[in-house]
């Protein structure tokens, strides 16, 4: 079972940690699928990820090479084709605990300067700490990222 990992964002946007994590995802070999609910922030996030420093090979799910991607970007309901390991989910998406059993990670991202997504992170929290699943809290409030216990 995979575990999950909070991401608190105080000070900067999930289009900066975002590559981070999917470099570091993609040095150990994960798969990923970076799910959100709206497909317009998914195709803003495309092209973030393609003008970004260095080079992030991904895609946005639906077309005919989606098993084959590296990083498959998708929306709730969508199923991500190309088998991935860890699971970056944005903009309070909902995460299914069965869901962290089959992954080795599930990234969880939220925007700490909205209520409606703080209050939906923890009730995330909750229910996935409640069926078991380990989870971590990580916030950027010093100014760098840091595991909070």
């Amino acid at each position: 079972m995979g575990n999950a990992l909070f991401y608190h964002l105080t000070r900067s946007p999930a289009e900066q940690l975002l590559p981070v994590l999917i470099g570091k995802s993609l040095q150990v070999g994960w798969r990923v699928e970076l799910r959100g609910t709206d497909p317009t922030r998914m195709q803003r996030l495309d092209d973030h990820l393609w003008r970004g420093e260095g080079f992030l090979p991904h895609g946005l799910a639906g077309g005919p090479h989606d098993p084959r991607q590296p990083v498959l970007l998708t929306v709730a309901g969508q199923a991500a084709a190309n088998s991935p390991s860890c699971l970056m989910a944005l903009d309070g998406v909902q995460v299914e605990p069965a869901e962290c059993t089959d992954l080795e990670r599930c990234c969880i991202i939220f925007d700490g300067g909205d209520q409606a997504a703080t209050a939906r992170a923890r009730d995330q929290w909750k229910a996935l700490i409640g069926a078991g699943v380990t989870a971590e809290y990580w916030s950027e409030e010093s100014g760098r990222w840091e595991r909070k216990r």
